[in-house]
């Protein structure tokens, strides 16, 4: 695990423990501590720290001399309430997937707020905001080239060394931002030469497009980002019920021979 982690050392590995534990990857058998310490290279008293949050969670179960077991819930797939989405599952499993990646960020500028950008963000016409564009990509190669949008006021922490180590989630958290809702729409476009050229793939490639703004808990919105993804390697999943409840996963492919929804 790379050393410059999205996340404190422990929660990185807790967020990709509990993915693979809701993908049931840990089912019949979950990893010894030894075992897990290998994987991740981190220390003891790290994989404890994440091991506890899962406990704490009532994901696993831990006994002296029997090891760790999964816990399954009686109904892991319990509704929440009628007509909201579970969106603090979704924006951990975006972060999750980001665990394994790496990003390159090719333009970090401040700039004037075009009128959709100031309209998105509800700002003033031509207001200062952060436009930020990168590549996040697996070993398998590039998976996204996405360009967002930050009020000035709150890119104090959104620098162009931070933009290429964290999640820029979580870097709005970090800087005192209370991440609430977030509205999101996927639809498909085809790759101009410039994003043909970052993603590596034909020029007119069809790729996901995905539209997102996100609001704080007061309903301010913090972020806008417009991404462009592989459809190779980056596959979004949305569950829906009939009362209107929400819960979506993204996976990204890791491996050059990994399937377009292999799980990270």
């Amino acid at each position: 695990m790379q050393q410059s982690l999205p996340l404190p050392k422990y929660h990185s590995v807790y967020l990709v423990l509990k993915e693979r534990l809701r993908d049931g990857l840990y089912d019949a058998r979950v990893p010894g501590e030894m075992e897990l310490m290998e994987e991740f290279g981190v220390s003891r008293a790290t994989m404890r720290k994440a091991l506890e949050n899962l406990s704490t969670e009532g994901l696993i179960e831990r006994a002296a001399g029997r090891g760790t077991r999964r816990v399954h819930a009686p109904d892991d797939a319990a509704p929440t309430k009628a007509g909201t989405s579970r969106l603090t599952g979704l924006l951990d499993n975006i972060v999750a997937a980001s665990l394994d990646t790496t990003v390159k960020v090719l333009e970090h500028d401040t700039v004037e707020a075009s009128d959709p950008v100031a309209s998105t963000l509800q700002v003033p016409p031509r207001a200062q905001v952060l436009r930020a564009v990168r590549v996040r990509s697996t070993r398998a190669g590039p998976v996204s080239h996405i360009t967002t949008w930050v009020p000035h006021a709150l890119a104090r922490g959104l620098g162009r060394k931070q933009l290429g180590k964290k999640a820029i989630l979580v870097l709005l958290e970090e800087s005192g931002v209370d991440i609430g809702r977030a509205t999101q729409s996927i639809s498909a476009k085809q790759a101009d030469a410039g994003v043909a050229a970052a993603l590596d793939v034909p020029l007119g490639s069809a790729l996901l497009s995905v539209n997102r703004v996100v609001f704080d808990n007061e309903e301010r919105p913090v972020l806008w980002l417009q991404g462009l993804y592989r459809p190779d390697r980056y596959e979004y999943e949305m569950d829906l019920s009939r009362v209107g409840d929400i819960d979506a996963k993204v996976w990204v492919a890791n491996h050059r021979s990994a399937p377009a929804n292999g799980r990270d």
